[in-house]
């Protein structure tokens, strides 16, 4: 990881150098670009790797406000960020969670999933801050309308579009990480499930211009998830502590009917209505009824099989509570009792530990005859 004191050294440019040293590498790609921008000759070109690309200025009634559109040249700028997630996602790593994984001794199914909750926990909290703070501030949350008046929406906000262009950075660089992290075989199909869905997701929503309604989704969709990781973390450090886990399963299906209700609003009537509803991807157009079928869809599909994934779990930890519920209580039921032993009492009873007579009297010691 990056900045670490090691006390192993490995063969250069080997395997497990690149591992132990991709982010320390990464740092060194970003600190060629800022160079970069200190000579005339190159800083034309580091800003391909810093700043959005494709700025338009468009007149208003009091001035000139700059809006961006997207093109190939994004790619550079989201692999310039790629580079800053990773060095990013060292830091978290070295510095916050893995001393706190030193101090609950896990095994290592928990510690990669404890490592995993930890860097989405950080994730989903800021990106559902910085999409709260872009929806407040375009207006989109008052007016739901906006959402499909005036589409397509090909021209964004500086915010707007770094948002996506980072998301995008994000979930890329989550493809080569689980090779750096060493993520356990097990663990790397459900991993890149929800990977590339994701990446499937903000991309559709960025090319085919429905980042208004990208953003809603995903502060939807976000908030759900930073729930489910926290609680996953409190598990950890308590294997009692559930109450996360009963207020996530209680969020989770209100937050599937509310993404389908808001696509199926937006691009189901919405789009329907607007009158310019011709395929054209020159100007950015993709408003035809087989593209909003196949975006119905796609949502609807993805939806479904989350729904289901989810009961099935529920399902399974339920039928497992119970199980163990049955046999905590066989086993008092079980266990073999032991027969009581007769005691021999002398002839009478006991009191204060000296054995009486039936009349009363103590008994007479018997005198032994001498031979």
């Amino acid at each position: 990881m990056a900045f670490r004191r090691r006390t192993k050294s490995y063969p250069l440019f080997s395997q497990e150098f690149v591992i132990h040293n991709h982010a320390d590498i990464g740092f060194c790609l970003v600190l060629c670009v800022l160079i970069g921008l200190m000579f005339e000759v190159t800083a034309k070109t580091a800003f391909l790797f810093i700043l959005p690309q494709y700025n338009v200025s468009v007149p208003t009634a009091d001035s000139e406000t700059v809006h961006y559109h997207y093109g190939p040249k994004d790619l550079v700028t989201i692999l310039f960020y790629i580079s800053i997630t990773i060095i990013l996602h060292a830091v978290v790593q070295e510095y916050i969670l893995d001393r706190i994984s030193k101090r609950l001794h896990l095994s290592k199914a928990k510690h990669s999933k404890f490592n995993e909750s930890g860097q989405l926990v950080v994730f989903h909290l800021s990106s559902v801050v910085w999409c709260l703070y872009l929806l407040v501030t375009e207006g989109y949350l008052t007016n739901l309308r906006s959402l499909w008046e005036d589409y397509p929406h090909v021209y964004l906000s500086f915010q707007v579009k770094f948002f996506y262009l980072c998301q995008l950075a994000y979930w890329l660089h989550s493809l080569p990480e689980l090779y750096f992290q060493k993520v356990r075989k097990e663990e790397i199909p459900r991993q890149l499930q929800y990977i590339c869905l994701y990446l499937l997701h903000i991309a559709g929503a960025y090319l085919l211009n429905l980042s208004r309604l990208g953003l809603i989704l995903l502060l939807l969709q976000y908030s759900t998830e930073f729930l489910f990781h926290m609680a996953r973390l409190f598990y950890f450090a308590d294997e009692n502590n559930e109450r996360l886990f009963n207020a996530w399963a209680a969020v989770f299906g209100g937050t599937r009917l509310f993404i389908l209700t808001l696509a199926v609003l937006a691009i189901g009537f919405g789009l329907a209505r607007v009158e310019n509803q011709v395929f054209d991807p020159e100007k950015g157009n993709f408003n035809t009824l087989p593209c909003r079928l196949g975006m119905l869809l796609l949502v609807c599909v993805v939806q479904a099989w989350l729904m289901w994934r989810f009961i099935h779990s529920q399902l399974r930890h339920w039928r497992e509570y119970w199980k163990e519920q049955n046999a905590k209580r066989r086993l008092p039921a079980a266990a073999p009792r032991l027969p009581a032993r007769p005691i021999k009492r002398e002839p009478g009873y006991h009191e204060n530990g000296v054995v009486k007579a039936e009349n009363g009297t103590s008994p007479r010691t018997k005198k032994l005859k001498s031979p």
